[in-house]
């Protein structure tokens, strides 16, 4: 139904709040990337209207730290724009914050612990190729 594939890569060694912090942060960059995604507002039976939702499948993967590197690698590599999320931002408070400290790393020593992508579909397969189904 696709042509797409919408994939987050978390770190493997991540605490649950983490990852779940992480997801929702890597799910609005590329919303705000693709705004097309977000389909219409759901409605119940009593006519309750509630926020839209992403029309297309999300895939969660998990990486060790090195996969996970050399993930990021490869999406630099064929120039797609991803969300990614930096360790150090676990220690900091506000988008402000976020955006300063990811920008004291280089692509060969941020220590991502979260990525998100969508492209065509073979191309996000050979980007996040060794990550595996997230558990």
């Amino acid at each position: 139904m696709f042509d797409t594939k919408f994939a987050i890569v978390l770190r493997d060694d991540l605490a649950g709040w983490q990852t779940l912090n992480v997801t929702a942060f890597l799910t609005s960059g590329i919303v705000a990337q693709f705004p097309d995604i977000i389909g219409e507002p759901y409605r119940d039976r009593a006519g309750n209207v509630f926020n839209p939702l992403s029309i297309q499948p999300v895939i969660v993967l998990s990486a060790d730290g090195p996969t996970l590197h050399a993930i990021h690698q490869r999406a630099l590599e064929r120039g797609v724009t991803t969300s990614a999320y930096v360790e150090e931002m676990f220690a900091t408070g506000f988008d402000a914050a976020n955006r300063a400290v990811f920008a004291e790393f280089a692509p060969e020593d941020a220590r991502i612990v979260g990525m998100a992508l969508r492209a065509d579909k073979k191309l996000v397969d050979k980007i996040t190729k060794g990550a595996r189904m997230h558990a």
